[in-house]
């Protein structure tokens, strides 16, 4: 017997008995027959609870089969590997079925006649009107929003990462983590109060200025991890040079993180472009075009959406609109999602040759 099969021979009595790559799929498969089956016999109408069913049947099922073949030390290895795909499948089909109700409920009267035309003097009652007033309020009020809170929140963050420290550090630390976890509704509140102090009207700005607040945690947390992923033997080398610490800031630090610095302002811009209830106490929604967000009342999609919805009770076109609006905004955080996605992998550093 040649060197070579003796070898094999040694490994294959070594190596125990193992399942094959397609048993997770058939256990799956068995798990979600059996769940049918017992849904059925058992009278539950619910699909939610059939799934609730058969995840359990297949976390018991793995368990079950692997002790019995390979052992259970690797049994419950493959547990462990069992409920994470459980977790995944859970978080996911709820992502589906939001995405594929919203896609058939808003191609109704998605078409460039609706993005292109406002309400005006359309009842909700009445099929026509479009978005187009929501679409530009949105953009103005998330764009101010953005130029106020992305350069405070990075700002911020420089300090933190490259000069806080001490007492002032530290507050500011606390007050982010405080703001992070602000209702939306309590920062419409807060800019509401200084309105009612100063006798102001509704206008676009007061909406940019709550989302602004909401704004700069998120960009503040993001940017501060940016940060600290760069190495500091970067900055080291930049200061042994003799070069001042804001021009290693501005020269090293931020070129080497700025694809993720990017990717945290756009994902925080996606946060805010949804948020409802500040729009709904500061703007109050205004069915004509309005171009300018210091003066008069505007609209923007969150609160189209809301407004639509809530009319459309015995309306059939209110109701398709707000699923069409639905729509368009979530293309539109989809799409920033995308762009951030690829500024931060063509702005990240290369590595190899």
């Amino acid at each position: 017997m040649s060197t070579a099969a003796v070898t094999d021979k040694r490994r294959s009595t070594l190596r125990g008995a193992s399942l094959p790559t397609w048993s997770p799929w058939a256990i799956a498969a068995g798990s979600i027959v059996l769940a049918v089956a017992i849904g059925l016999l058992g009278g539950l109408d619910s699909k939610v609870q059939w799934g609730l069913i058969a995840a359990l049947l297949f976390v018991l099922g793995t368990y079950g089969i692997a002790a019995r073949v390979e052992g259970r030390r690797q049994a419950k290895d493959r547990v462990a590997t069992s409920f994470v795909w459980v977790a995944f499948v859970v978080a996911v089909i709820p992502l589906v079925s939001l995405i594929w109700v919203t896609v058939a409920r808003g191609v109704k009267v998605l078409d460039v006649y609706f993005l292109t035309h406002s309400m005006g003097v359309v009842a909700d009652s009445e099929p026509g009107g479009g978005i187009y007033a929501a679409i530009i309020g949105s953009l103005e009020q998330v764009g101010l929003a953005t130029v106020l809170g992305a350069p405070i929140g990075i700002l911020t963050a420089i300090y933190l990462v490259e000069y806080g420290r001490g007492n002032l550090a530290r507050a500011v630390t606390f007050f982010v983590d405080v703001m992070t976890g602000i209702p939306s509704i309590v920062a419409g509140l807060f800019i509401l109060s200084l309105m009612l102090i100063f006798d102001m009207q509704p206008f676009g700005f007061a909406g940019s200025l709550a989302l602004a607040i909401l704004m700069v945690p998120v960009v503040v947390r993001s940017t501060e991890e940016m940060l600290k992923l760069v190495p500091n033997e970067l900055r080291e080398a930049s200061l042994a040079l003799g070069v001042p610490k804001w021009r290693t800031i501005l020269k090293v630090v931020l070129p080497t993180s700025i694809g993720g610095i990017t990717t945290g302002v756009m994902l925080a811009i996606a946060r805010i472009a949804g948020e409802t209830a500040p729009v709904l106490l500061l703007v109050f929604g205004n069915p004509f075009i309005n171009n300018n967000p210091f003066e008069g009342a505007q609209a923007s999609l969150p609160l189209y959406i809301y407004q639509q919805y809530s009319q459309s009770a015995g309306a059939n076109a209110a109701y398709d609109r707000a699923w069409a609006a639905s729509l368009t905004l979530i293309a539109f955080v989809m799409i920033l999602n995308m762009v951030a996605r690829g500024i931060a992998r063509w702005k990240a550093p290369k590595t190899g040759r």
